[in-house]
């Protein structure tokens, strides 16, 4: 892959130019070193992946264009935006889930977040192409991909991670998470990450055009880039999720065993625990070092074990947490949303950690700091 080859094919493809500033294309520069250099990606993966990489890029520039098109969206505030972030497989898809039921809320639905623009029109979520493709692109993956579907599963218009927004700056751990690429992970984990904030505020300003509400938004990786997230939102709502750590490396692993082999013929599973230990060790420290700066009050907790005993006692919480009225109608759309979406709908996830050459006692011992300093129920090991 070349970056080069990567810019034009998208120029080509919109007959847009301006991608905006100039620091994504650091990023785009470090993903695709990488890649070519670390990701062991089969001919066929490969193709896939630069597509993927070009199709980002064709959303930022469209993004882009549109805005300078349309400089009064730019005048619009986001306020009090609501974040749902924390270890991945912590609960922060029912978190999303819940929350986005509520009809006063806006979120970064996952055809939208694949296809921004133009921005949908009130009344036609349910009959845009954009969604009747991603329709059908989900009934081929349930067909074809079913193990994939039981881990992790988004409706056409189910909310998403707001990491795609993230890696139209090509800034974002969802590059990390589908191929190998620890020189990235390392140009990553040192980023500037306010560039990709100011172009996703932008891209909600953009989306909101003619559909508003409170955003509400999950991206599992934000504890990596708190102190850039709240510097460009500066009235944020912040909500982490917890959970045994146990269960959620063992999960987190096997997500990406399942979504490798895509792009790879080479899948080594010891590279996949390495990531995920390596990335949660991160999320871990710098949100503990955004609490200690700002106070542990700075952000909502949610333990999974009480959000699946009382999904909307939780709830009740949190809405009291940050004064927002539960309205019956929030409580109605949240009740019918669990009714719809029961856990395990889509099949039993299974996993171990030891094909991961991990330990159940060796990652309790490694994070008995996080488990203590939030009380995570853990089990017995």
């Amino acid at each position: 892959m070349e970056v080069q080859t990567i810019i034009a094919n998208a120029r080509a493809a919109t007959g847009l130019e301006d991608m905006g500033d100039p620091y994504a294309l650091e990023g785009l520069e470090a993903l695709v070193k990488s890649s070519n250099e670390d990701a062991r990606l089969s001919e066929r993966g490969a193709a896939m992946w630069e597509a993927s990489i070009t199709a980002y890029l064709v959303n930022r520039l469209m993004v882009i264009d549109y805005a300078k098109k349309h400089p009064e969206l730019l005048e619009a505030p986001i306020e009090k935006p609501t974040f749902v972030f924390g270890l991945p497989r912590t609960g922060t898809t029912m978190t999303i889930n819940l929350l986005s039921s509520d009809p006063a809320r806006r979120c970064f639905r996952r055809w939208e977040a694949l296809n921004p623009i133009p921005p949908v029109k009130v009344g036609e979520e349910k009959t845009d192409p954009r969604y009747l493709a991603e329709l059908a692109k989900g009934e081929m993956a349930m067909k074809y991909m079913p193990h994939i579907a039981a881990i992790h599963w988004e409706d056409a218009d189910s909310p998403s991670e707001d990491q795609y927004a993230m890696a139209q700056s090509f800034c974002s751990q969802i590059y990390d998470s589908q191929v190998h690429i620890p020189g990235y992970r390392e140009w990553f984990f040192a980023a500037d990450y306010k560039p990709a904030f100011r172009y996703q505020k932008m891209l909600l300003q953009v989306m909101q055009e003619n559909v508003g509400g409170h955003w509400t938004l999950k991206n599992p990786w934000h504890p990596l880039f708190l102190d850039a997230l709240t510097d460009v939102y500066p009235d944020a709502q912040l909500v982490m999720t917890h959970r045994d750590p146990v269960d959620v490396l063992g999960s987190a692993c096997s997500l990406l065993k399942a979504v490798r082999p895509i792009y790879t013929e080479d899948m080594r599973l010891e590279e996949i625990a390495e990531c995920l230990v390596q990335t949660f060790e991160q999320m871990i420290a710098r949100s503990n070092a955004f609490r200690d700066k700002h106070g542990e009050d700075a952000i909502f907790d949610i333990q999974y074990a009480a959000q699946i005993k009382d999904p909307l006692g939780t709830m009740r919480a949190l809405y009291e947490r940050f004064d927002t009225p539960f309205t019956a109608e929030a409580q109605a759309g949240m009740k019918a949303m669990m009714a719809y979406n029961p856990q395990g709908k889509h099949g039993k996830h299974e996993y171990t950690l030891e094909e991961f050459g991990l330990s159940a006692k060796w990652v309790r011992d490694h994070f008995k700091d996080y488990t203590d300093r939030f009380s995570v129920p853990v089990k017995a090991v």
